[in-house]
């Protein structure tokens, strides 16, 4: 980005939490502009490798001394990053509070580069980090080169993070936390508005003021009309729709969809303008592409040239990600961790199944699914709608939930969504495995060739299938050097 080392930033930035999505795509733009960075996390992670790469200096518990070192060493001139994931009772911070070091939140440093650039900053309740990842391709396919800070790993880039000299900056801003109200883009995007991060927000008017707020900050709004809570809300500057022409700017009608592609209808103030290939399935994926668009096209890109960068969209990790053929049997992984999510993976899976496409060198017969509930908190605002979606499964798996530094509730825990499930559907093979041994074991004994498996979560999920693959690898070696 060559960002002017500014004089809120002192040479020396160390993140508590380095590790995480948002944190490692600042800890490596900065470090490329010519900063100092240290940062901790508890777990080994690949993003921790790359940052050690790159001369970044990680320490891997969260100690005290963490901070007494990088004291000592750099005489005081130095700030600490932190998160909302980061307590109070963090043993890093409080003793940067007792050197009385400067602190600032990563939201005040992703502030710092939206305000230096031309800004096209996106946010909603779903879909930000894959519209996120439209645009930032688009744009890249197109030799723009924005500076990106992006909370999934762009395939284009395979990382989740870009730096360069443009003008342009594309920016995800994550609303869990309220922290985005600072922040004043050129161009923001509203994705949608559902009530989520319940730890955080008591209900939906509480988020709706949030987002309400962001939108009053950006020069130019951009949202989705086909969300009522969007379109009884907030006032944009620009609509976009995948499912009318009219009181919107920009439209994307899907014509045919088989499971890997959505054919299109272009339209702008309701003039038809061309039919597009998506080359990426769902409606909710065709609602990020139309936002993406309006966005290209707000910021001036003639349509021919966006369709360029359309042919090469693909999803960021970990959205509907295929994994590959697993003992002949589709695995797929997709972050989904809110029942709206859950929802939007489930009917993708449910199409691949139905249109009998050539997905794979399989055509998936059953749809199994394996999810993992995030935080204690969701989990116990919506288990009866996770409940609900997983109940459109053939046969369901359900794992300990990941907390993400949440305090144990009491009575919610994975088998309280199993006990919803087998209210709604008792004919519904469940099983609610209390860790992930016994749900690899489960997962042998109990799927059959020709199923797609959708392991869904935002925590750690996704090491199950790496562990599937890891042993069938293993097992292929064994008898590789026994014929040998």
């Amino acid at each position: 980005m060559k960002v002017k080392k500014s004089q809120h930033l002192p040479p020396y930035i160390h993140f508590i939490g380095i590790g995480g999505i948002g944190m490692s795509a600042l800890a490596m733009i900065l470090a490329e502009n010519g900063y100092y960075i240290s940062g901790s996390d508890h777990k080994k992670s690949q993003i921790l490798n790359e940052l050690a790469a790159n001369d970044i200096i990680i320490f891997n518990s969260q100690e005290a001394s963490n901070i007494e070192k990088i004291f000592k060493k750099n005489n005081k001139n130095m700030l600490v990053v932190i998160s909302s994931a980061i307590r109070d009772d963090n043993l890093e911070l409080q003793k940067a509070k007792e050197y009385n070091l400067p602190i600032k939140h990563r939201s005040e440093i992703l502030e710092l580069l939206i305000e230096k650039k031309k800004s096209i900053v996106i946010s909603g309740s779903h879909g930000k980090t894959t519209t996120s990842t439209y645009i930032t391709t688009i744009l890249s396919i197109l030799k723009k080169d924005p500076t990106a800070v992006i909370g999934g790993i762009v395939p284009l880039y395979k990382k989740n993070y870009n730096v360069s000299n443009s003008e342009l900056l594309v920016a995800e801003a994550d609303e869990s936390d309220g922290s985005l109200v600072t922040f004043k883009p050129n161009i923001g995007i509203i994705t949608n508005i559902d009530h989520e991060h319940v730890d955080h927000y008591k209900n939906l008017e509480e988020l709706i003021i949030t987002m309400k707020k962001f939108a009053s900050n950006c020069k130019h709004l951009i949202a989705n009309f086909d969300c009522q809570n969007l379109k009884e809300n907030i006032k944009a500057s620009t609509w976009f729709s995948t499912q009318q022409i009219d009181n919107v700017d920009f439209a994307l009608i899907p014509k045919e969809s088989n499971g890997c592609e959505i054919i299109a209808d272009y339209y702008e103030q309701k003039k038809f303008k061309d039919t597009l290939i998506v080359p990426v399935p769902g409606i909710h994926n065709l609602s990020n592409t139309i936002a993406a668009i309006a966005a290209c096209r707000i910021n001036g890109i003639d349509l021919k040239d966006i369709k360029k960068g359309i042919e090469n969209l693909q999803l960021p990790a970990r959205r509907f990600d295929y994994k590959g053929l697993w003992k002949n049997r589709l695995i797929i992984d997709d972050y989904a961790h809110h029942p709206s999510e859950v929802d939007a993976a489930i009917s993708m899976a449910s199409i691949i199944i139905k249109t009998k496409n050539n997905f794979s060198t399989i055509s998936p017969k059953r749809l199994v699914t394996v999810f993992q509930p995030h935080r204690f908190s969701r989990t116990k605002k919506f288990d009866k709608k996770f409940a609900s979606s997983l109940s459109k499964s053939d046969l369901v798996f359900i794992t300990p939930i990941y907390s993400a530094g949440e305090d144990i509730i009491d009575g919610i825990n994975h088998h309280s969504i199993g006990n919803e499930l087998k209210k709604l559907n008792p004919n519904l093979e469940i099983y609610t495995p209390d860790t992930n041994q016994e749900l690899i074991r489960l997962i042998k004994k109990k799927t059959i060739e020709k199923d797609l498996i959708l392991i869904m979560g935002a925590g750690d999920i996704n090491m199950v299938s790496a562990n599937l693959f890891l042993e069938l690898i293993d097992n292929e070696s064994i008898r590789s050097d026994l014929a040998a």
